[in-house]
């Protein structure tokens, strides 16, 4: 009987440390986007947790430790997402154009539920934008976990929809232009609110988003259907 309270007992105590740990994490995120890493102290971060200020050192080992902990739970949040429509460096690549495109298409469309629509995902635009401003190692777990094989995978399937060189300068380009007309509407979502005349950006108005992003990536693939079947020329 007493073998089995205790067994519970552990089980309570370890399912609270990783609520705190978590709870820390996303507090560490808010706050780091919000107000930099030189401007956030571990007892504003506590106090946001709601946990003892002690637990930073006891699950991070410090401050730093913490950054670069919500630098990891980026890199597994936008693995995550992007998994589900990009699969992994070692996934399988399209039957054939149509399906290299229908998966682009179906990529940006994931891509601005997530970024534009998600609050979570203005925490982690702020976090990140922080770090491309003043990088540090944190940066580099990103960058290593989510923007070069994200980016990477994106130019693979670009190659096999269009012929045109997945490592090429040209394609490595108009993937960043991909990403980047969705990123926008994330990090100038007051300024395009305010020219829209929206209230907010909720389901309706992503959709509008989506309508405008894929018309361009029409456009783009349109553009390029002449490449196919050429590939191996940059």
């Amino acid at each position: 009987m007493e073998k089995r309270s205790s067994a519970k007992r552990q089980q309570r105590e370890a399912t609270t440390a990783d609520q705190t740990r978590a709870a820390l994490v996303h507090a560490a995120l808010k706050l780091f986007g919000r107000q930099g890493f030189d401007g956030t102290s571990t007892r504003q971060i506590a106090a946001e947790a709601k946990a003892n200020i002690g637990s930073i050192a006891y699950h991070f080992g410090s401050k730093e430790g913490l950054r670069a902990a919500a630098a990891d739970f980026i890199v597994e949040t936008i693995q995550g997402i992007a998994g589900q429509v990009l699969g992994g460096a070692q996934a399988t690549a399209p039957a054939n154009p149509e399906a290299a495109r229908a998966q682009l298409f179906a990529a940006l469309e994931r891509m601005v539920g997530f970024v534009v629509v998600s609050p979570q995902a203005g925490e982690i635009v702020q976090f990140v934008l922080r770090e491309l401003s003043h990088p540090t190692a944190a940066l580099d777990r990103i960058y290593g976990g989510v923007f070069e094989p994200t980016h990477r995978r994106l130019c693979q399937i670009w190659e096999q929809a269009t012929g045109e060189p997945a490592e090429s300068e040209a394609t490595r380009l108009t993937v960043f232009t991909v990403i980047g007309q969705v990123i926008y509407f994330r990090i100038g979502r007051e300024a395009v609110m305010r020219r829209m005349g929206w209230r907010e950006i909720g389901e309706e108005e992503a959709a509008k988003v989506v309508a405008a992003t894929t018309d361009n990536l029409r456009a783009m693939l349109a553009a390029r259907r002449p490449a196919a079947g050429k590939k191996g020329k940059s």
